[in-house]
């Protein structure tokens, strides 16, 4: 089988920054009172700005999931010639703006380009990688010359102040003392923001600039093992099984927030790392006979800074131990976009100058849905130095 290269790579992220101050005048406050955990989870997580489809000053939202990914791949290099000659588009998000038509049929209509394969990938942040993973299969088995493959969040529609209940004050004194513990529903509204990204596929390397060529993508789940940690249109049952929203009467739905986006931040903690990083990257370097030595750069997706250490301590576990200053990410400054997250940093890091053709990329993306991961190795090339794997 062929190879496929990551020739563009585009990002959009709505609306002015908004900084950690005015987060609450956006989203909302809940009862009107202001969040005694923001403070707390905001200096635990690091993150400095974020970005909302929401205007602030009317509360309304400015874009839809499926116009903030067509936005994403208008913004691909040469974007008229991309969608004239698309071959398959993959989109892939959390939170799509409806239950059906799927995701990526509406940004199909909103690109209102010629009739190509179109396919949708559900998840959480796992969504944009297993989107990019079938872009990359249809054009390295040679079905596809080009293919477009997307990862965006609209976190924001679930995140404002009606789609919660109102704090459970007795666990704000654990939250000041173990800032991992947070509520289940308050605790994302601090973590959580809008964005979306588009990577440009193609059997060969771009005539012009650098490419990301795709050496390998792992895609490993662990639900076979593991209750689920974070969910969405569900309640979690005493026995730790979900209980989906079509099961529960309406009325609960609002008195439950039954639709707001919740997380077992205890679980969380416990299984993320062991899970996600030390069980299926041990297994990885043994079947790739990956060398850490041969990595330039590291581009992690952690939804928080507090998990920064633990993932480098994670890594020394299993002896790949991933010097941080190889370690590059933009959490802090454009925030946690889920799905979009590692399109909006290999964006960045594309265009940064930095990169040299046989420079080698090793991207993690976890999930703590029912806890999954991806790791995919890229390598830096040209259209001439370009040497297949």
């Amino acid at each position: 089988m062929s190879t496929a290269y990551i020739t563009d790579v585009a990002a959009v992220l709505p609306n002015q920054p908004v900084g950690n101050d005015a987060i609450e005048s956006v989203l909302g406050e809940i009862n009107g009172k202001p969040s005694r955990a923001r403070r707390i989870i905001l200096r635990s997580n690091g993150i400095q700005h974020r970005h909302y489809a929401i205007d602030p000053a009317t509360g309304l939202s400015t874009h839809t999931n499926a116009q903030l990914t067509a936005e994403a791949v208008r913004a691909l290099t040469d974007s008229e010639s991309v969608l004239a000659n698309m071959d398959c588009l993959v989109c892939g998000t959390s939170l799509p703006d409806q239950l059906l038509p799927n995701h990526a049929v509406m940004v199909h209509g909103e690109l209102a380009n010629r009739a190509c394969e179109v396919v949708a990938t559900s998840g959480v942040c796992l969504a944009g990688m297993t989107a990019l993973k079938y872009a990359f299969m249809g054009v390295a088995c040679g079905e596809f010359t080009s293919a477009v493959a997307t990862g965006s969040e609209l976190a924001s529609s679930v995140l404002r102040s009606h789609a919660f209940e109102s704090e459970v004050e007795a666990k704000i004194e654990a939250l000041d003392a173990t800032p991992e513990i947070a509520f289940e529903k308050d605790f994302l509204r601090w973590m959580l923001s809008d964005g979306a990204g588009a990577v440009h596929v193609q059997s060969k390397p771009a005539a012009q600039g650098l490419s990301l060529r795709i050496d390998w993508l792992v895609i490993k789940s662990y639900a076979n093992e593991l209750d689920a940690c974070m969910y969405s249109g569900a309640i979690k049952t005493d026995a730790g099984d979900l209980l989906g929203w079509k099961e529960l009467p309406s009325e609960q739905w609002a008195n439950d927030s039954v639709f707001a986006i919740k997380q077992d931040v205890k679980q969380l903690n416990e299984n993320i790392v062991p899970y996600t990083v030390e069980k299926p990257l041990a297994e990885i370097v043994q079947q790739k006979n990956l060398n850490v030595d041969d990595i330039d750069y590291f581009l992690p997706h952690y939804s928080s800074g507090f998990f920064r250490e633990k993932l480098s301590e994670g890594l020394k576990n299993i002896n790949f131990d991933i010097p941080m200053e190889r370690w590059f990410t933009n959490l802090t400054s454009k925030g946690n976009t889920g799905s979009a997250s590692i399109f909006i940093m290999l964006e960045e890091l594309l265009h940064s100058n930095k990169l040299k053709s046989g420079q080698k990329i090793l991207c993690y993306v976890p999930e703590s849905g029912r806890f999954s991961t991806a790791f995919m190795l890229l390598t830096v090339c040209d259209s001439e130095t370009n040497n297949e794997a």
